[in-house]
């Protein structure tokens, strides 16, 4: 034992008739290892008390015990709840979470990634949309020897390396509901260039249609930023056209609320006039009045299981869920067309 009382590295390799490598391998968990003679290092461990140093870890390792979230993203919410699921799945580990945007709009992108993957050594990145769809990064990554995980709204790598939810078929749900509803004149509020969701998005709605025999207008579709204010300018473009939508799906909820206040400016009740769906559940969308039907996007969770697959055994990664899926929340925002209730 070492004088200072307190077991050290070498006590647990004598102890164990291992090598001092052998412990290093157990405590980080390195797959290069027999399920025997790792249960064995583990009971000396407990048997004698002794705590891994955090920093000899890292310098064993070579990189920090941080996952670091990547991002090129202006929705607050959405960040919010990809730090509380990574939050959640570290809570109890040695593990730390590191925050970092990114211009995807400039040249030095790629050299500005691969800078920070050198200078911070993150132990794991956890890539957000719309960064997760670039492969250049996730082979930065690769080059580096840092694990990474995809979120997104597809799947775009292996299991391991990938957590997506299923936008397609929720919003070929949600406007499905509103056509079950009688609505035929639907609106599209879309999101952003470059972005996967947006695709997947406008593809559902597209589906939901042709199931039912429409087509998508494109006189009814505009463009928005994810952003509350291109919501309302969407809206206020949708109303006043001489023959208006009777429903609009937007994108996600910001744009939904915000064509909602662009509709009561312009007097109209809600859902008695016109009827609203947005996407993502965010808190606002139950507290606005009507409350939002919208569709539950589980970024938390998804969020929760990237950083597990971070920081789990490489092999099981490989095992735990890729694909979350989402679900329609049907709220107070969404009725029968004006003329046509029973």
């Amino acid at each position: 034992m070492a004088k200072s009382g307190r077991p050290t590295i070498n006590d647990v390799a004598a102890l164990a008739n291992v090598s001092k490598k052998t412990v290093s391998r157990v405590i980080n968990k390195s797959p290069l290892l027999s399920d025997k003679t790792r249960d064995h290092v583990e009971k000396i461990i407990a048997e004698i008390g002794f705590v891994p140093s955090l920093q000899a870890r890292a310098l064993a390792l070579s990189r920090n015990f941080i996952i670091a979230v990547i991002h090129d993203n202006p929705n607050a919410q959405f960040l919010v709840n990809v730090q509380q699921g990574i939050l959640e799945a570290i809570g109890t580990t040695d593990y730390g979470l590191m925050v970092q945007p990114f211009d995807r709009g400039l040249p030095t992108f790629a050299d500005d990634v691969r800078a920070f993957l050198e200078r911070q050594k993150p132990f794991g990145v956890v890539m957000l949309p719309p960064i997760s769809g670039d492969d250049v990064v996730a082979q930065l990554c690769r080059d580096q020897g840092t694990r990474y995980v995809r979120m997104g709204s597809i799947q775009m790598d292996e299991p391991a390396h990938v957590v997506s939810s299923n936008d397609r078929e929720a919003v070929r749900e949600a406007v499905g509901f509103l056509i079950a509803k009688g609505h035929s004149r639907i609106a599209l509020i879309e999101g952003p260039e470059g972005f996967t969701s947006p695709q997947e998005r406008r593809a559902g709605c597209e589906e939901a249609l042709a199931e039912a025999g429409l087509t998508l207008d494109e006189a009814l579709v505009r463009s928005g930023n994810y952003t509350f204010e291109t919501g309302v300018a969407a809206a206020d473009e949708l109303i006043a056209l001489d023959d208006p939508p009777t429903a609009i799906f937007a994108c996600n909820d910001e744009m939904a609320i915000g064509a909602m206040i662009a509709c009561r400016r312009a007097g109209l009740i809600i859902p008695q006039d016109i009827s609203i769906i947005g996407f993502d559940d965010t808190p606002l969308s139950s507290h606005v009045w009507p409350s939002l039907t919208t569709v539950h996007w589980p970024i938390a969770e998804m969020a929760r299981v990237a950083a597990e697959k971070i920081i789990c055994a490489p092999e099981d990664a490989a095992k735990a869920p890729w694909r979350l899926p989402s679900q329609l929340i049907e709220r107070g925002s969404v009725s029968t067309p004006k003329g046509e209730e029973k």
